[in-house]
Parts: C-alpha cells; sequence; structure tokens
C-alpha cells in the first residue's frame, strides 16, 4: 500500500547542501522531507573533509617529530600505529556525526525517509513506500570518485576516497591514480605515514592552480619521497590484492612498470544522476551534471539542484553557499542568483595552496593593463621564526587597483585566503588591504605587504624624491 506524503519542500540527498536546505527551511517554519539512501553527512562527512583532514593531521604530527631537529630538539623516525590512526580518524567522523545525524533533523521537525529517492513525474517522488508531494524539490545527490577507462581496471581491487579510510593496515606502496587535491593530500599523509607512494597524473600536478605555486607543493613532496610521474598514460593495470602493477607510458615515450601494495584511484568526481528518474520529471542534463539557470532551478522549475551534483564547483563550501541561494528562492520567491567568481579552494597539502579569483594568467588573456603583486614567506618574520618559509602570496589586480584574483602557496593558505575571497567578491580595490593594519608577527602580514607592493614604484619614484626634497625646506 503506497502512502502520500504532502510536503512545503523535499530534498533529496543528506550531505552538506541538503542539510543546508533541510535545517534552514524546518527552522523557518516550512514542512520539510528530507531522503538519504545512505549515510547521514553525505561524502564529506564519512568519506571526504572531515576524514582526510583527520588523517593528514595524524601525518603532520609524524612529521613534525621528524623535523624536530630544526628547533634544537631531537628528532626521530616516529612508530606509527596505523590502527590507532585509522581509530583516530574514525573517533573524529563519530565527534561531528550527531550534528548531521537523523534524531537531531527529526528535532527539527524534519521528516526523515532512509530510502532510494525516485522522481516519477514533474511533481512527485518515490522513497520506499511513499510518495512524495511538494511545492518544491532539491536535488542534492552530491557526486562519486569517477573511475578512468584504463584496461584492466575492472579487473583489479582499487582504493577510492570512499574506501581507503577502511584500512586497517598501512600500505606498502600505494600507486595514486590522480594530481588532483585529493591524489596530492593522501600522497603525502601517506608518505608521512610511513608508505612508498607513486603519483601517476596523466597532465600536470594540480592543473587548475597557478603553476608556480604547483611547483612549490611539488619539490615538497618529492623531497619527502613521494615519486610524481606526470605526462603518464597508463596503458593498463593488473594484478591482486598486495601485488598490482600499472603499465605506464612515460612523457618522454619510455614504458615502465610500476609495483605496489595498493591501488588508489583519485581522478576526479561524477555527479549522481543515475537512478533519479529525471527524464520522467523534465530534467535535462550536462556531460557534467544538472542543467541549471543562475538560479539553480532545473529545466523543472519547481526542482532545484545544488552541491556536486550541479557539476560546477565541487566543493562542501559550494554546496552550503548553494543551499543559502535555494532558500531564499524557494521559501521567499526572491529571485536570488548564485555567483561563482569568488569561490575559493584550498589544497590541504604541506604547504597548503589556496586560491579565489583569476589567476594572473587567466586575467592577461582577457585584458592589458594588468598588475601582479607578489611577497615571499621567506620575507615574513613569523614564517621564519617557524622555519616555515617555502610560499609567497600573489595577486592580481586590473588598471585601476580593483582586485580580480589572488593565490597563497604557504603555511595556513587555507586560512589566509578568506580577505581575499571578501576582496573579490566585493571588487574591492588593493588600498582596502594596503591600508589594515596587521598583527606583528603573523602569516597575515604577507598579504598587507602585497597589496601595499602596489604603491611602491610611485612612492619611491624620483618624482616622489623631489617633491619630498622641497617640502622638507619648509
Amino acid at each position: 500500500m503506497t502512502d502520500i506524503v504532502k510536503t512545503d519542500i523535499c530534498v533529496i540527498g543528506a550531505g552538506s547542501g541538503g542539510l543546508t536546505v533541510a535545517a534552514g527551511a524546518a527552522q523557518m517554519g516550512a514542512r520539510v522531507v528530507l531522503i538519504e539512501k545512505a549515510e547521514m553527512g553525505g561524502d564529506c562527512l564519512n568519506t571526504g573533509c572531515v576524514p582526510s583532514k583527520a588523517l593528514l593531521a595524524a601525518a603532520q604530527t609524524a612529521q613534525t617529530i621528524r623535523e624536530a631537529g630544526k628547533f634544537g630538539i631531537a628528532a626521530a623516525e616516529p612508530e606509527i600505529d596505523f590502527a590507532r590512526v585509522r581509530a583516530h580518524v574514525r573517533g573524529i567522523v563519530d565527534e561531528i556525526a550527531p550534528m548531521d545525524s537523523q534524531e537531531r533533523f527529526e528535532g527539527l521537525g524534519v521528516r526523515v525517509i532512509r530510502a532510494p529517492g525516485r522522481f516519477t513525474g514533474p511533481r512527485e517522488v518515490a522513497a520506499g513506500s511513499l510518495r512524495i508531494h511538494a511545492r518544491r524539490f532539491v536535488i542534492a545527490t552530491g557526486s562519486s570518485p569517477a573511475i578512468p577507462d584504463i584496461p584492466g581496471i575492472e579487473l583489479v581491487p582499487f582504493l577510492t576516497n570512499e574506501t581507503i579510510f577502511d584500512l586497517d593496515r598501512r600500505p606498502g606502496h600505494l600507486v595514486v591514480v590522480g594530481g588532483g587535491p585529493i591524489a596530492v593530500e593522501l600522497a603525502q599523509a601517506f608518505r608521512r605515514l610511513g608508505s612508498r607512494v607513486t603519483i601517476l597524473q596523466r597532465s600536470r600536478l594540480l592543473r587548475r592552480d597557478d603553476s608556480e605555486a604547483v611547483d612549490v607543493v611539488r619539490r615538497r613532496l618529492l623531497a619527502e619521497g613521494v615519486a610524481i610521474r606526470e605526462g603518464a598514460n597508463i596503458r593498463e593495470v593488473r594484478g591482486e590484492a598486495g601485488g598490482l602493477a600499472a603499465v605506464v607510458e612515460t612523457a618522454d615515450g619510455r614504458v615502465e612498470t610500476v609495483e605496489g601494495t595498493h591501488l588508489l584511484v583519485a581522478a576526479g568526481r561524477i555527479a549522481n544522476t543515475r537512478d533519479l528518474g529525471l527524464a520522467e520529471a523534465g530534467i535535462e542534463t550536462t556531460p557534467h551534471g544538472i542543467a541549471l539557470d543562475a538560479r539553480l532551478r532545473t529545466t523543472n522549475k519547481r526542482v532545484h539542484a545544488i552541491g556536486d551534483v550541479a557539476g560546477l564547483l565541487n566543493f562542501t563550501h559550494v554546496a552550503g553557499y548553494h543551499g543559502g541561494i535555494v532558500l531564499r528562492n524557494a521559501l521567499f520567491n526572491l529571485p536570488a542568483r548564485a555567483r561563482h567568481d569568488a569561490v575559493p579552494w584550498v589544497t590541504y597539502s604541506d604547504p597548503e595552496l589556496a586560491h579565489v579569483g583569476l589567476t594572473d594568467r587567466q586575467a592577461t588573456e582577457g585584458e592589458d593593463g594588468i598588475n601582479v603583486l607578489r611577497w615571499s614567506f621567506h620575507e615574513n618574520d613569523r614564517a621564519r621564526a617557524e622555519r616555515a618559509t617555502d610560499g609567497f602570496i600573489k595577486v592580481v589586480t586590473d588598471r585601476k587597483g580593483r582586485i580580480l584574483g589572488a593565490t597563497i602557496v604557504g603555511r595556513h593558505a587555507g586560512e589566509l585566503i578568506l580577505p581575499w575571497v571578501l576582496a573579490v567578491g566585493r571588487r574591492e580595490k588593493i588600498g582596502a588591504m594596503a591600508g589594515v593594519i596587521a598583527p606583528y608577527p603573523t602569516l597575515s602580514e604577507v598579504s598587507k605587504r602585497a597589496a601595499g607592493s602596489y604603491y611602491a614604484p610611485k612612492l619611491f619614484s624620483d618624482r616622489i624624491r623631489r617633491v619630498v626634497s622641497v617640502l622638507q625646506r619648509f
């Protein structure tokens, strides 16, 4: 027997974006149904951001022990109990899980249905034995690891971010397919935890980021013993658990075999659009995800899509931002539009690499008169005190001094990028950053110093020297 449930908003997917919409709508008085077929919290909590950053913290601690000698403290090769590392990672997930739990959301008044959801028409979703009729629907089903078309991949056991955190033993030699943020972060983490690691990347490492900043990260990975094969075409993978091999054609045309104990596939993400009944609801897709307008509405205007499934920018913070846009549209009928020109992203390697807006290459392709401002961490006193001088900040402005973008590579770059996100989003001029008072000694001074360098050519010119010389006579 099928029951009909009538509601104001039906959300499919209990990841970051879906939870944002469900919690916000319920607390503002709307009737909300939330459908989730797997774990509450989605990829970010269970297999993505949270466990990976917990693993990175453990790896950083191990590396700190190795490098303690530079501070006059006895260095040592750390003894790593991988089972306890895994328990630490799972423990952090368990600590955060109650915030995303079914019990918490039911306490907010959300009806949670643990079953797959599928559209059966333009205004109906089926979930288990229920049929949900809603004024508005929100698709927030996220993404899954993309599996590249490599001969033999379907015959060998491989890991993804969804399974690697379940390992109870440290890999002897982890071979990583891919060179994006997930690949780089996990490669460095496992290397620091004692595994041999080889990265196989078809193009260059972190190809979306500023190449000069990527060079800093690449040098650190190589110095720590990560083997990197860029421009590598994987012809075949073969073997079994504990004894895997990848046949690789290198950038210079040589063919070699890379042997390892574990294979990690981290070659991008694919939007979760299958089995949603999108055609029945009149919802069109693109090669990257669901087709949307600026208000994040699908071709069925009663249905919104947010986060990774939209195929725009696959970041947890973007999913949360999208959730806020949808709430304004769905609850208040405001024509809120999503902007993606000031979305930051961070690769949590050591050193971190953070970016927002345009790179210098992108900016110079679009207009003349571009200024590129720089400041090195080597010239920052706090970075010197912590012996963390690798890296720099690079800021791009137009001819009028308007801030177009910023890239930071160095310690805590992810924290340092925030004022530049605000500046790009508000289209601020460089004087706003140059005029702030930065506390000393902090890494944040690199931002003020870079901004101040915009004025250096004029302030220290021969003309200004002559003016000052004249004024000093009075």
